[in-house]
């Protein structure tokens, strides 16, 4: 079986903290919020053991990788951020990305922007980002993302999240996972976020959505990239019970390479968690089948 160490890497002007496992091609996994990076750990473990390296960072602003001194959030900052690890990490040379929730979200700006850092990818539990925004205002998905609203009032998540032993987080994993027993996970989360500035870093992601201040101004001129059509070879994978799969369904108009969707029955948002037997089949499955996959080329 093989072992998992945490390391350090620089890239992108900040240094990201990760987890390791394995020899052979690269495989990089990218966690969402509330989470870290063991969340992957059954992950890890099962696509280590089948002949795969793979790396699972802290994201930016994640405790224990770096918080920038600037608080930019914006999805061209993130997507270079992947660009820049598996360029350090793997000599130049694309890998396979498996990303869930903000994982996703920045993937799909990856897929976008650098086609010809990623072999393939599998997104999981968010839909692409134009597709979420196009559907924020029916009512389901207002309910489900009320906290991309709360978290745009200056500092009330900083005060509000760590209350009564960060009751928040609890409620987010119950509300969007209802079958999960997380708790030592979750105990693991919150220490992470009650590190000096983890969590304002965290919440900046959500800010940057819809906030100029939380993004780079020296990206203004790139934004459009972020719309190309995604060409690279992609499988969208969805928990059944989770509302995200109502919209996620329905955003193949999003890529024009060769791309497919799938759901997990009987999981939620958390799928990889609550199901990780069947997430890692149906992961191992698609990396056998698209190990030679060659990049894609930007669309324009």
């Amino acid at each position: 079986m093989s072992a998992i160490s945490q390391k350090t890497v620089r890239a992108n002007g900040l240094d990201f903290a990760y987890l390791e496992a394995g020899t052979g091609p690269l495989v990089l996994l990218l966690h969402g919020f509330p989470d870290n990076a063991w969340t992957w750990q059954a992950q890890i473990t099962a696509l280590a053991n089948q002949g795969w390296r793979v790396v699972a960072p802290w994201l930016r602003g994640y405790a224990p990788s770096q918080i920038p001194s600037q608080p930019y959030y914006d999805r061209i900052t993130l997507a270079k951020d992947v660009r820049e690890l598996i360029g350090a990490l793997n000599h130049g040379q694309p890998a396979h990305i498996i990303a869930q929730d903000w994982g996703a979200a920045i993937t799909y700006g990856v897929l976008a922007m650098y086609p010809q850092a990623v072999r393939s990818a599998v997104v999981m539990a968010i839909p692409h980002v134009n597709a979420a925004l196009g559907d924020a205002l029916s009512p389901v998905q207002i309910q489900r993302a009320f906290h991309w609203w709360f978290f745009q009032i200056d500092g009330m998540a900083e005060h509000a999240v760590p209350l009564n032993d960060y009751a928040f987080i609890d409620f987010l994993w119950r509300d969007w996972s209802p079958k999960h027993q997380e708790h030592a996970h979750l105990a693991h989360i919150k220490r992470m976020l009650a590190e000096p500035g983890c969590l304002s870093a965290c919440v900046g992601y959500y800010r940057a959505l819809l906030r100029s201040d939380y993004r780079d101004p020296a990206h203004a001129a790139l934004w459009h990239q972020l719309d190309a059509p995604i060409a690279t070879t992609t499988l969208a994978v969805c928990g059944a019970d989770d509302v995200r799969a109502e919209v996620m369904s329905q955003q193949a108009g999003f890529f024009c390479g060769t791309y497919r969707y799938q759901e997990v029955p009987g999981t939620g948002h958390f799928l990889h968690r609550e199901a990780p037997e069947a997430v890692n089949a149906l992961l191992l499955d698609w990396l056998a089948e698209h190990a030679h996959t060659a990049p894609a080329q930007a669309v324009i």
